[in-house]
């Protein structure tokens, strides 16, 4: 029987700590959660792009926002002491490879030591009963052989991005051993794949780069076209999420980590040919040049195997393939004719809870 994620009488009245709400996928997820019924706290710092997904679809509207960095031990403890959360989930992160290059410290400082001081703050939590701290498919010791990471491969990482997040893997792990499983507090770790969906600006991600080429009438300049990545929408990857959620919560048997992507019988896709699918959506010919200088060190193929989600959980796509490019298109359409983006993003959940009851999908 698959774990339903989306029961809006489990998530009704739920006091949800959600970090990272201005994010692209923290975003998405404040308005889901807020949606279903849960009572969302968001602490994160201000949105660093704009535009952005929280202010465009006016978020704020539908939970409490805080302003908070999680490098700022005191202040992280004082509003999760107000949260007074059942359930947290941890997404706030310095999230760019190529940002962690340019800033190493600042990247495992906000990623490891954030993580820990939330942890910390959350040992003081009397109605916890649930933590999910999102990480990446990047965790894993990636020598480019072509392997299909499961959850017991072995940690690492190339650059400081991915190794903070191994690190921040370590510490879950210890803080759920030492501190937090005594308190009868179920703790695991998500490792999600390449996500892509509508309302993402940032920097050096390739459909934000196609929207900005477009709108600048220049032609699109892809650094690794070669590269493949598991590219799922966001809402795919969240419903995995709040499933993996609703499980801990019920105290079923489950692993300390899961991963979320592609269906196994789907290949990685090329930077290149997501790009040129994604064009095609936006009703534009091919038109792209690869970089003309090096760049610091990306990873050009990496797979994760989510087969143990798929079998524990019962989750899988509802937007594999094209579905979840013309999703984005659809998206970014929207916004371009300064539609009303809170209600199309709502429009969208919606939708993607019907496919989810009508059990489409792939």
């Amino acid at each position: 029987m698959p774990i339903d994620g989306l029961d809006a009488n489990f998530w009704r009245g739920k006091r949800v700590l959600l970090t990272g709400h201005t994010g692209f996928k923290g975003a998405w997820a404040a308005l889901w959660l807020s949606h279903l019924g849960a009572e969302v706290t968001g602490l994160a710092l201000a949105p660093d792009t704009d535009p952005n997904l929280f202010t465009l679809a006016s978020v704020e509207e539908h939970l409490t926002s805080r302003i908070v960095d999680m490098r700022d031990r005191e202040a992280l403890r004082t509003a999760v002491r107000d949260a007074d959360p059942h359930i947290v989930i941890h997404m706030a992160a310095q999230p760019l490879v190529r940002r962690s290059y340019v800033a190493p410290v600042d990247t495992f400082a906000a990623n490891v030591m954030g993580t820990v001081h939330l942890l910390d703050a959350l040992r003081e939590a009397t109605a916890l009963r649930t933590v999910l701290v999102v990480t990446t498919d990047k965790v894993y010791e990636n020598a480019e052989q072509g392997i299909s990471f499961v959850e017991d491969n072995p940690l690492g990482g190339h650059d400081p991005y991915s190794a903070s997040k191994a690190a921040t893997e370590i510490v879950v792990s210890s803080y759920a051993r030492s501190f937090l499983a005594e308190s009868g507090i179920r703790v695991a770790t998500a490792r999600g794949g390449n996500v892509i969906g509508g309302g993402d600006f940032s920097e050096d991600r390739l459909v934000p780069d196609i929207w900005r080429a477009l709108h600048a009438g220049k032609p699109l300049v892809l650094r690794n076209p070669a590269a493949a990545r598991p590219w799922q929408h966001v809402l795919d990857c969240l419903s995995g999420y709040f499933a993996f959620v609703r499980g801990l919560s019920d105290d079923l048997p489950l692993p300390a980590a899961l991963n979320f992507g592609p269906a196994p019988d789907v290949a990685p896709v090329t930077v290149a040919a997501l790009a040129e699918a994604v064009q095609a959506a936006f009703g534009i010919t091919s038109d792209w040049k690869p970089a003309n200088m090096a760049g610091p060190h990306e990873m050009t193929t990496l797979e994760i195997d989510s087969s143990r989600a798929r079998t524990l959980l019962g989750w899988r796509d509802r937007l594999p393939g094209s579905a979840s490019i013309e999703w984005l298109a659809d998206w970014y359409r929207a916004l371009n004719r300064n539609d009303d983006m809170q209600i199309f993003t709502l429009s969208q959940i919606a939708a993607y809870e019907d496919r989810y009851r009508k059990g489409l999908g792939a």
